[in-house]
């Protein structure tokens, strides 16, 4: 009888559809909080994010399943045992997300940011000009479920989209333009937005320095929802304090939680979020995250581990497909 820990803030009808589906096997259900290493120590399926410190204990895993997309602190060597299958929850993220993208796109080119502090301040007072999304150009960067939903709706507004992938590939409907990540330098120029969503790895950390912010359009706005990692912070502070970019909106930073005393909390034109736009503030992203799950213990179950969806290549720390 395999043996499954659950993680995940489940209900009871979440419960009774992942019980269908892995009739005969073992359930164990605990917060991701209170997961002790005799809980995992004979688990032979974890569906939910742990402590990876806590996985040496899980000598009989075969497969996880992340409720997270993010899954590089997962591909570290030694973390799992050695072919453990890895998932991740791509694909639940991209609704909640790329709305949140959009609303901060208007917020950073409507000045919202300075009509609240303004009323906190009980100031009736003309901000000036602002832009637009209708006749603007979007660049993505990192074109992953989040990346492309959120480059769906700035099309729909109005916004000639560009992608930037790792690898090439066929364009999608919603891009009028794919390149690969060697072009970076020459589209950031075009682009009044450019928003990441990315993976923390050897190769994006700090993908946007200070020469990369310089490059971006005078006045171009800036979004960060993927990993603290991709910016260069101090660099993004001289850059916003010289008045460079129209604004740039965070919901990552680097570290996490943001200390009290770090400079970019003053940087001016800036907005920062704790890291919650993929939480399960929306609650249709944890009915996906529960799907992604289901389907995938059915076709581990069934030995189809080919068919599996977002099955992580441990090399790249990015999904195989």
């Amino acid at each position: 009888m395999k043996k499954i820990v659950v993680t995940i803030p489940v209900k009871d009808r979440h419960k009774q559809y992942l019980e269908d589906i892995g009739a005969g096997c073992s359930f164990c259900y605990a917060s991701a909080s209170d997961v002790t290493g005799e809980m995992i120590q004979d688990a032979d399926i974890i569906i939910g994010n742990v402590e990876p410190e806590l996985l040496k204990e899980a000598a009989d895993l075969k497969w996880m399943q992340l409720n997270s997309a993010g899954s590089d602190n997962y591909c570290v060597p030694g973390v799992l045992r050695p072919g453990a299958v890895l998932t991740n929850a791509t694909g639940a993220y991209g609704l909640a997300i790329s709305e949140y993208m959009v609303g901060l796109s208007f917020v950073l080119q409507n000045k919202f940011y300075r009509y609240i502090r303004n009323q906190t301040d009980h100031q009736w007072k003309d901000e000036g000009n602002v832009t637009s999304v209708w006749g603007s150009t979007t660049l993505v960067v990192g074109l992953g479920d989040i990346g492309g939903e959120y480059a769906k709706r700035m099309k729909a507004l109005g916004s000639h989209t560009i992608g930037i992938r790792r690898t090439e590939g066929e364009k999608p409907e919603y891009l009028d333009e794919i390149y690969t990540t060697e072009s970076l330098d020459e589209l950031l120029p075009r682009a009044d937005f450019v928003a990441l969503s990315l993976p923390n790895s050897p190769s994006t950390r700090h993908i946007m320095d200070e020469r990369r912010l310089r490059l971006m359009k005078p006045g171009a706005y800036l979004l960060n929802v993927g990993r603290g990692s991709a910016i260069d912070g101090d660099a993004l502070c001289r850059v916003l304090k010289e008045g460079h970019l129209g604004g740039c909106g965070l919901d990552v930073t680097e570290p996490e939680p943001l200390p009290p005393d770090h400079p970019l909390w003053d940087a001016p034109r800036l907005v920062i979020t704790p890291h919650i736009s993929g939480q399960n503030h929306l609650a249709e992203t944890f009915e996906r995250i529960v799907r992604i799950a289901g389907e995938n213990l059915k076709k581990f179950l069934a030995g189809d581990l080919d068919g599996m969806r977002n099955l992580v290549d441990f090399e790249t720390g990015y999904r195989k497909r």
